[in-house]
């Protein structure tokens, strides 16, 4: 098979989407560099969004309610770092196109999830999950009692058993172009805002957090930009994070689309399985050095092929 150069086929390494506030956020200092030096957790008293996250929660329920799934709840995983009685959300991960979703509730691919986290992870690995962000149909601006049950299950298993649990709703009339804050705890642009709360394991009422944005990125960008594949090959991809020793992934461009990279390092040095997913098009290759040789295996889930065809190396 005709080997082809690794550089003109895939533009290596991370691609972020590094956005600034252009006098339409109120902004505070750039966040610090991340430390592995927290400080021990304590019951939130406030939380942080980076202007990027911010921005995209407005863009995203202002282009979901153009949709013709608009009337239908939308919701986003939020991501981040804890430390003290603080929570900086610095990542936004969609319920993407598998949702379960309807004008009262929005179920989210928790596959698709756990693969967003390892991959995040390669990054930062002081990320964690700290809640959920979802829209509500009319005002309802507060958690559900429907919101509640299920929550209250689920941050038990949050870093300091504590989540962070946004709302938003289309009921505002706020100015087009910004983000203004009427409240503590609530934001507004045109029609939206959003109203932020925190939830503790064990606790029946949620309680409203006073919300600010600080300059920084949405670290979780990559994987919006090809998040349909990475739902659709959620499981077999996250086979072979838990079964794989080094195996790793990224976000690439080639032929200017994103797309995602998944690596498996091979025994021998320099060597490599490069699997390049593009929703259904999924492209197998050896890696040496910086040469790339095309593999065409027979039809069937990442983690499968994988398999085959480390068998068929190692013969």
């Amino acid at each position: 098979m005709a080997a082809i150069g690794l550089k003109e086929a895939l533009h290596a390494g991370w691609r972020w989407l590094v956005e600034h506030a252009r006098g339409n956020v109120p902004a505070g200092p750039r966040l610090p560099p991340p430390s592995a030096n927290r400080e021990p957790l304590r019951p939130l008293e406030r939380v942080v969004l980076t202007d990027a996250v911010a921005r995209r929660l407005f863009d995203d329920f202002a282009a979901h309610r153009a949709t013709p799934r608009g009337d239908e709840e939308i919701g986003w995983m939020i991501v981040g770092l804890r430390s003290g009685a603080e929570a900086v959300i610095q990542g936004l991960l969609p319920a993407g196109s598998m949702r379960d979703a309807g004008v009262a509730h929005v179920e989210f691919n928790r596959e698709a999830y756990g693969v967003a986290i390892k991959f995040l992870r390669q990054r930062n690995p002081l990320l964690d999950l700290l809640g959920v962000v979802h829209t509500h149909p009319g005002s309802l601006r507060h958690p559900s009692e429907g919101d509640w049950h299920g929550d209250s299950r689920w941050v038990g298993k949050l870093r300091g058993r504590e989540g962070i649990f946004g709302i938003g709703t289309a009921d505002a009339r706020g100015a087009d172009g910004f983000i203004a804050q009427p409240s503590p705890h609530r934001q507004v642009r045109g029609p939206l805002t959003f109203s932020w709360y925190v939830l503790r394991h064990g606790e029946r009422r949620y309680r409203t957090t006073p919300i600010s944005i600080t300059l920084g990125d949405d670290v979780a960008a990559p994987l919006q930009r090809c998040w349909e594949s990475v739902e659709q090959h959620a499981i077999p991809l996250e086979r072979l994070f838990r079964q794989q020793v080094g195996f790793t992934m990224e976000e690439l461009e080639l032929d200017g689309q994103s797309v995602l990279s998944a690596r498996l390092p091979l025994v021998e040095p320099a060597r490599s399985l490069r699997i390049v997913i593009d929703r259904d098009d999924v492209r197998w290759y050896l890696e040496e050095d910086d040469r790339l040789t095309a593999i065409r295996p027979a039809p069937g889930p990442l983690d499968r092929n994988a398999y085959a065809i480390l068998a068929k190396l190692a013969e």
